[in-house]
């Protein structure tokens, strides 16, 4: 070999190797769709703020919204006492509500650290709470076979480096080092981690929280950990909050049960079971996850309301899950009173209003093999002609609550034209 041909090695295996950095730290690596096959089956999962905001019960805002300073609020921690294993009832409950996975607040923006940390005081072990609450969550979810994500917010309202971070470089390098710190002991104290979810980059850009360095650390540490795009780099997955927006990418839809994402006692604006699982199918016809928020209080309790309401999912979930894991790309989605998943050659209608006996679907192309519903196996008549499926001989009241799902077993992939059955629909006489 010249040493010519040596250089040209040298130089291609740094540029792959720069090149296979640059696809972690923005984790894109060609490994991405096997490290996210669970969690596109997974559909469903429970989010957790919890920290000194709940003590206040006023939202997780109110150290920002209320102008309450540092000194004041730091005695927040100091009355944060929740009762030990707490996360023992979350995990349980996110179980009982057919969610497979977990994402818990381990700092919120008001800088308190809800596990063991050797970077600052401020945090549950030195504090209130005398134990490490990341690890029973951890625990918690493990025990019953949830997997484990954590929530880890960049900004800082604690932190005296946390805002002037923009604006003086040596207090953006010291806050960029503590921050990598805390990840990094998150990614190596807790065993295996299966989502980082990080929110609010303010006041910094990608470039300022150094996030390809970040992210490196990450996968080096956690490698088949999924990340999100808070860090201001691309992630695994899109986040729209508090709405369901389908993307071209992987994507999760995160959202509050009321107004709130921590403890907010006075907020009674409660979504409904049927709203909570009609979400969860519009985002499951589209491949898109389902997060979906608690606010414990702060001794760790879970508002009745949100029990109550999950608990109704999970039964929903238990007879009717099989229309929402794994689900693919639905292409059918056009009805006034139903919506649509899709598995395979099965097309999952999930009437949210029902309309009687019989139930009628327009512009169904494929050929209808065979239709039950789902909840109880019980078979169901239908007639298909050229612009429609009827449904008939059904119950006069909905059959299952709070949602009816009818599968419909097509001969090939369900598609649905409706242009076609506005031109060619015989009309009447005039």
């Amino acid at each position: 070999m010249t040493r010519r041909d040596y250089l040209q090695l040298v130089a291609a295996g740094a540029a792959a190797t720069a090149t296979t950095r640059t696809l972690i730290a923005a984790g894109g690596d060609a490994d991405r769709e096997k490290r996210m096959k669970w969690w596109h089956e997974a559909r469903f999962g429970m989010f957790i703020h919890w920290g000194l905001y709940s003590v206040l019960g006023r939202h997780e805002w109110a150290m920002e919204n209320e102008g309450i300073p540092v000194a004041e609020y730091e005695q927040l921690a100091k009355r944060f006492k929740p009762r030990p294993n707490a996360a023992r009832d979350w995990a349980r409950l996110a179980k009982a509500a057919g969610q497979k996975y977990m994402v818990m607040t381990t700092k919120h923006h008001e800088g308190f650290c809800n596990f063991d940390t050797k970077l600052t005081n401020y945090n549950a072990v030195k504090q209130g709470p005398g134990r490490d609450l990341v690890r029973e969550y951890v625990e918690a979810a493990r025990a019953e076979g949830l997997r484990v994500g954590f929530y880890y917010s960049l900004m800082d309202w604690h932190h005296p480096d946390g805002a002037r971070c923009a604006t003086d470089e040596a207090a953006r390098r010291r806050f960029v080092e503590y921050t990598h710190g805390l990840i990094r002991e998150l990614m190596t104290n807790y065993g295996k981690i299966d989502v980082l979810w990080y929110d609010v980059a303010w006041p910094l850009d990608a470039k300022g929280w150094e996030s390809e360095r970040m992210n490196e650390m990450v996968f080096q540490l956690q490698p088949e950990i999924i990340v999100n795009n808070r860090n201001k780099l691309e992630g695994d997955f899109a986040t729209p909050e508090q709405r369901i927006q389908a993307e071209k990418r992987a994507w999760e839809s995160c959202m509050t049960m009321n107004d709130s994402w921590g403890y907010q006692r006075a907020d009674d604006d409660w979504k409904t079971p049927k709203t909570i699982v009609r979400n969860l199918i519009t985002c499951s016809r589209d491949t898109g996850n389902y997060l979906l928020n608690i606010g414990p209080k702060a001794d760790g309790s879970v508002p009745e309301e949100s029990v109550r309401d999950l608990t109704s999912v999970g039964k929903w979930m238990g007879r009717n899950g099989k229309s929402i894991y794994e689900t693919e790309v639905c292409q059918p989605r056009r009805s006034n009173f139903a919506g649509f998943t899709r598995k395979g050659n099965t097309l999952y209608m999930h009437v949210y209003f029902w309309p009687g006996e019989t139930v009628a679907l327009g512009g169904l192309q494929s050929k209808v093999k065979s239709a039950h519903l789902l909840a109880t196996g019980a078979p169901v008549k239908f007639e298909q002609e050229k612009f429609r499926v009827r449904f008939t001989g059904l119950p006069a009241a909905a059959p299952d609550d709070p949602v009816t799902t009818i599968a419909i077993e097509c001969d090939g992939e369900p598609k649905q034209d409706m242009d076609m059955v506005r031109k060619e629909r015989p009309r009447g006489s005039v």
